[in-house]
């Protein structure tokens, strides 16, 4: 199988460097000196046990040059990311190849589909970790659960290829027939989370121990449940908040 992953940030990388043993694997990045180093001297992946593995991975920096069709492009890109990205896909993309989304938000789907079509789209959450270390290095900081779902019409065997594979990789993955409600869950977990990190510089694992931030993480918790609950999608608020403790 070749696999294109679009956006080989530290996600994007990590990923690539799990499913390279298995299938041919092409990197896509905007950063021209994490291409170069991978080019020259492979991706470096420290792993959680510290072991540290070199993977020769084929890394482009121009859809152009991609040179064939992929079997399966995984969209890692940002959000802002998401449109440009999906006309790189529809262009590489074999016809009868897949497009799966893993991206964090909303409306990814919807922004590829308007360029692609709806057609072997898929998309998806991971619980995965990754830190870039340094171009061409990355550090796997965390493991969890990667969940996979139908967006477009996709037959439900090639939807389980694509877990298999996975699987076979060492990435622990499910498919879900609720795409949204995943989605959602996974919006929940990153609005109760992110927001804190990123305004008191603490890590996840430091979140749970102070009592005025959990406080506001649980409100935070239940005013995302609201909105998805008025738009029509039950996320139980105790489910996830258990996620989000797991997560810590």
């Amino acid at each position: 199988m070749e696999i294109l992953i679009l956006g080989a940030g530290a996600m994007g990388s990590l990923f690539g460097a799990l499913l390279a043993p298995l299938a041919e694997v092409c990197l896509f990045t905007t950063n021209a000196g994490h291409a170069r180093a991978i080019n020259r001297e492979g991706l470096t992946l420290t792993g959680m046990d510290g072991t540290v593995r070199r993977f020769g991975i084929r890394a482009l920096t121009d859809g152009s040059h991609y040179g064939g069709k992929a079997d399966l492009i995984l969209m890692c890109t940002k959000a802002r990311s998401t449109g440009e990205a999906a006309a790189t896909a529809q262009g590489l993309v074999a016809e009868d190849g897949l497009v799966l989304t893993l991206q964090n938000g909303l409306n990814n789907l919807e922004t590829i589909a308007s360029v692609t079509g709806r057609d072997g789209l898929l998309g998806g959450t991971t619980a995965h970790g990754a830190t870039l270390l340094g171009h061409g290095r990355i550090r796997h900081a965390g493991s969890g659960d990667t969940v996979i779902g139908v967006f477009g019409r996709v037959g439900t065997g090639e939807l389980d290829a694509v877990a298999g594979l996975f699987n076979r990789a060492g990435i622990t993955t499910a498919v879900t027939g609720d795409l949204t409600a995943t989605l959602w869950r996974k919006l929940v977990v990153n609005a109760a989370l992110n927001p804190l990190t990123a305004l008191t510089g603490l890590c996840n694992g430091e979140l749970i121990g102070n009592p005025a931030l959990a406080d506001v993480q649980e409100r935070l918790v239940k005013e995302a449940c609201a909105v998805a609950e008025a738009r029509g999608i039950s996320i139980n608020t105790g489910d996830a908040a258990a996620m989000i403790r797991e997560v810590c």
